[in-house]
């Protein structure tokens, strides 16, 4: 019986076959397979006939059985092109979970060979641990971070333009693989090829081979003047110099000429000019880059790769420049020129200039910061900490300042017993609060007492530069007159508030309400380069409920809702012990909520920005009555302050109903004066006779501990919560 299914070859097979085996290629081999097959030789014998595997043997003859001879024509090997594009190699080894990042993995997914894979790895660098990943680019980068600085596109030309940042001493070259955002960086995939070629939707897509280097580009919309391709050149370049003043900067043409002018335009911004490796298109390039840089930077890049595929999707020219990236761990701010030289160790995941050692140092500071004064013995019993451990970690925090002894207690047995509590000068933290109106620095201390204040109308100039000028000099201003112990010592560094949104991994202020000069603003990039310190952004709401948290220690060391009353109204959430930020760090969008739960909303669908959740507006005159504005004009409609503190008690009941806490802290700048109490008793009275689990629980609605400078005490409070409170999970 054969080994293999086979047929007789009918006559004009039989010639086709015949001469196939006579003459050359692999084609020759297969048609004697058939030929000796057609004889009944089984497989063994023909195998050893002409020097080749059975399994070989077998498998020709089954395609002639079931193809004829069309199943022997020359065919590539299923999964294996002759050219694989290395930017989809990198895009999808770093969007793989960890488990599918192996060559093997890589290889099925794209349909080439392992070895492809781990070749176009190679080339890139990644997964090296000594460097980090890089394009290999002509002429090559030097060993850096590499991150998407800016991206220029108009009809004749594409152009990336890169930013390096050299390795970091003691830093890892390269850090773990973080899975860049899968659905962000497709949108700029899918806007990139459209506009590559925006009228051609059925093109084949350019991210799976190299395109030529003459692609069409899109035609210009009408009614939009445009630059000459070289003049438009030079303005971007220009523009992204002033953003990255000292950045190591490389252009990249993924599209049109490369040598017209470029040359010297690069010469001028101090750019270097490169060319796209031969092996990836336009789009995989993009794609790649993006996404290294995405890997590295991972929970700002959603909003930036966001904010790039919008430009892509609009119409051509696009000129689109990052904000600078914050500096690393470790890595002092270039160009600082401020007061304070300390810088956060590297590697540390906050702003924590002391060395706490441990979990369980935290727990310690945590315990002693909410008693105010304890004995070691009420420490282990509260933490359920062994004695030993607590006397080792007590001695420890002794000398090296962060806690003090007091008098000892006398007991009735044994020896007294010694009170430790936190010193209130171990630490010290910068706050600044952005208002619309007023910037507010205060500089305090570990206690939240506050060591140094300044206030200052904000500059009416309508330049960003102007007013980030005129923020960092009130910080500096603050800092000059504390003690030199404080500065060099003691000081961990610069908290910033500002309304929100705000990115608070880059430090970017996006777009806040009634301060459309600081939008998309990388503040915390731009204060680097006057302060040599660590700077966390933050926003107000968020902030306010951190400082209530630190100050109120025992009267605040449960869950609580704080809502902040400033230039709007917002909401910071303490829950299970730490401060509640939400995936992209701006939970706490209070007005919304209001509107929504009045049914108040816009005609387009969104909800409206009601005047009763802004306190600005109005000020009180009486109970009920008309209201003043700042200059003694009554405004057209203004809402009354019970009616704004009746529309706020809704919202916070929507707010208990959610996350069932028994705590709501009413604070900020317009919880002042009789109007404060009417604020207390429409919420406390909203959250109390509505919710649904009213018989289970009563809420408490309590005034803030800080009024006035609530955002600004929080922002320097949120230097102390990075640096002393007990969390398994440390936010960046």
């Amino acid at each position: 019986m054969p080994d293999a299914p086979s047929r007789p070859p009918a006559e004009a097979e039989l010639d086709v076959l015949r001469r196939w085996a006579a003459g050359p290629g692999p084609r020759a081999l297969r048609a004697s397979i058939v030929l000796q097959a057609a004889l009944g030789r089984h497989n063994s014998e023909i195998a050893r006939s002409l020097g080749v595997s059975r399994q070989t043997v077998a498998t020709w003859r089954q395609r002639y059985a079931a193809e004829g001879t069309a199943g022997l024509a020359g065919r590539p090997q299923s999964g294996r092109p002759g050219v694989v594009d290395e930017g989809d190699v990198v895009t999808e080894t770093l969007l793989a979970p960890p488990d599918r990042r192996s060559s093997r993995s890589v290889g099925r997914l794209l349909g080439c060979s392992h070895t492809a894979v781990a070749a176009a790895r190679r080339r890139w660098h990644l997964g090296q641990a000594d460097r980090s990943p890089l394009p290999p680019l002509t002429p090559a980068l030097a060993d850096g971070e590499v991150w998407v600085a800016g991206v220029h596109h108009d009809t004749s030309r594409t152009l990336v333009l890169l930013a390096l940042r050299q390795p970091v001493p003691g830093r890892p070259a390269a850090g773990p693989v973080v899975r860049p955002p899968t659905d962000a960086l497709a949108a700029v995939a899918a806007a990139f090829t459209h506009a590559l070629d925006p009228h051609d939707h059925a093109a084949p897509d350019d991210s799976r081979g190299p395109a030529p280097a003459a692609a069409a580009g899109p035609s210009r919309p009408q009614g939009r003047p445009a630059a000459e391709p070289d003049q438009a050149v030079s303005v971007f370049l220009a523009a992204a110099r002033r953003s990255h003043p000292r950045a190591d900067l490389h252009l990249v043409v993924l599209r049109g000429p490369a040598a017209e002018g470029l040359d010297e335009l690069c010469r001028r911004a101090r750019v270097t000019l490169h060319q796209p490796p031969e092996r990836t298109g336009p789009v995989s390039f993009l794609r790649a880059v993006l996404a290294l840089d995405a890997s590295r930077h991972p929970s700002s890049s959603a909003r930036v790769l966001l904010d790039l595929a919008a430009d892509l999707d609009g119409p051509a020219p696009v000129r689109w420049i990052r904000e600078p990236l914050p500096a690393a761990p470790g890595e002092s701010p270039p160009g600082a020129a401020g007061p304070l030289r300390a810088a956060a160790p590297a590697g540390s995941g906050g702003a924590n200039q002391i060395d706490l050692g441990s979990f369980n140092e935290c727990v310690v500071i945590e315990t002693v910061r909410l008693a105010g004064s304890i004995t070691r013995g009420e420490i282990a019993d509260r933490t359920r900490l062994t004695q030993q451990s607590v006397s080792r970690i007590a001695r420890s925090l002794l000398d090296r300042g962060l806690l003090v002894e007091e008098r000892r207690q006398h007991s009735t047995v044994g020896k007294p017993r010694g009170l430790v509590r936190l010193r209130d000068d171990a630490a010290h933290a910068l706050g600044i609060h952005i208002d619309p109106e007023v910037l507010t620095a205060v500089l305090v201390d570990l206690s939240g007492r506050i060591v140094a204040r300044r206030v200052e109308k904000i500059t009416p100039e309508p330049r960003p530069g102007a007013v980030v000028a005129q923020i960092a000099a009130l910080g500096e201003a603050v800092l000059a007159n504390t003690g030199q112990a404080v500065r060099e010592n003691s000081f961990l560094g610069l908290g910033v508030v500002v309304p929100g949104p705000v990115d608070t991994v880059s430090g970017t202020v996006l777009d806040p309400p009634l301060m459309g000069v600081l939008k998309d603003v990388p503040l915390r990039s731009l204060l680097e380069q006057r302060f040599s310190c660590p700077i966390l952004v933050e926003k107000d709401s968020t902030a306010a409920a951190v400082g209530e948290r630190w100050i109120g220690r025992e009267s605040r060391a449960r869950d609580f809702v704080y809502l902040y009353l400033g230039t709007g109204v917002g909401a910071g959430l303490i829950l299970n012990g730490d401060i509640y930020r939400g995936l992209t760090a701006n939970a706490g969008e209070f007005g919304q909520l209001c509107a929504v739960t009045l049914g108040r909303v816009e005609p387009s669908g969104r909800p409206e920005v009601l005047p009763e959740c802004n306190p600005a507006r109005h000020v009180l005159t009486r109970a009920d009555g008309p209201r003043a504005g700042a200059a003694g004009q009554v405004p057209k409609d203004p809402p009354t302050v019970r009616e704004a503190a009746r529309a706020i008690g809704r919202g916070a009941l929507a707010l208990i109903d959610l996350l069932d806490v028994g705590l709501v802290v009413v604070g900020g700048p317009f919880c002042t004066g009789p109007a404060a109490d009417i604020y207390l008793t429409e919420i406390e009275r909203a959250v109390n006779d509505f919710p649904t689990a009213r018989r289970l629980r009563r809420v408490h609605v309590e005034r803030s501990v800080s009024i006035h400078e609530a955002a600004a005490v929080g922002a320097a409070s949120t230097l102390f919560h990075a640096a002393f409170t007990p969390r398994l999970r440390r936010h960046p």
